[in-house]
């Protein structure tokens, strides 16, 4: 899950970026609403956190500007100035959500939390595949209903692939999901992932599928008979 935090307050800032990594959650942070813009319409995120009053373009813009372009990502809006218009003008715009400064972090988390796990398109909460589990608000993974022991990368690496069940996942794609900015992160690193994941949840029904050249596929095991021609899949690395 990868959030764009855009705050020009660079203490506030450093804070919540401090404590949505802790949390689990790759964070990018900008301090401008130019910065701010020009990420989201070159980039992909979860969930935007956005400061009004930012320098160079304000919040309103930007939120304006993103849902121009059709983007359906969650908004939640930061603001010093809780007057009733403001609030109005900022879902009228297309925000999700609203927290006034100063706020708790408490706080902050559940809402963080709880548009992350409605994503764009009202996803469940709970996503499932075969044995396999996800709670996106607890960030737990089961399998078998026993509770898998997985890193925060492991976890993230997980919920992305069950995100696209069946489909392919490059490792361009899973290094955009998973990595900050400044984050070096290479492909032989992304493949060291997938193997230590596959260990804790592969056999009983589910695999990570290699497709030679392409990425990745979470799939479930298909019975004897029926399994993917071995020309495509070149097996675990």
């Amino acid at each position: 899950m990868r959030i764009l935090l855009a705050e020009d307050d660079s203490v506030l800032a450093d804070g919540l970026t401090r404590s949505l990594r802790q949390s689990g959650y790759a964070t990018d942070c900008v301090s401008n609403g130019q910065e701010a813009d020009s990420a989201l319409s070159t980039q992909d995120f979860d969930l935007l956190i956005l400061d009004l009053g930012l320098p160079k373009m304000n919040g309103h813009e930007v939120l304006r500007r993103l849902r121009a372009r059709n983007s359906h990502i969650p908004v939640l809006i930061l603001t010093a100035a809780d007057s009733v218009e403001q609030r109005v003008k900022g879902l009228d715009l297309g925000a999700d959500d609203y927290m006034a400064k100063p706020f708790a972090l408490s706080e902050l988390e559940a809402r963080v939390r709880a548009l992350t796990r409605r994503g764009a398109c009202g996803a469940p909460t709970m996503m499932k595949h075969g044995p396999l589990s996800y709670d996106q608000v607890g960030r737990i993974a089961y399998k078998h209903e026993q509770m898998l022991d997985l890193s925060a990368r492991e976890l993230g690496l997980l919920e992305v692939l069950l995100q696209r069940t069946g489909r392919l996942v490059s490792k361009e794609q899973l290094v955009d999901h998973l990595c900050e900015w400044g984050e070096e992160v290479s492909n032989n690193a992304i493949e060291v992932y997938v193997h230590r994941l596959r260990k804790k949840i592969e056999g009983d029904g589910v695999r990570i599928a290699t497709v030679r050249g392409l990425g990745y596929c979470l799939e479930k095991i298909q019975p004897a008979g029926n399994s993917r021609p071995q020309d495509q899949v070149s097996g675990q690395e």
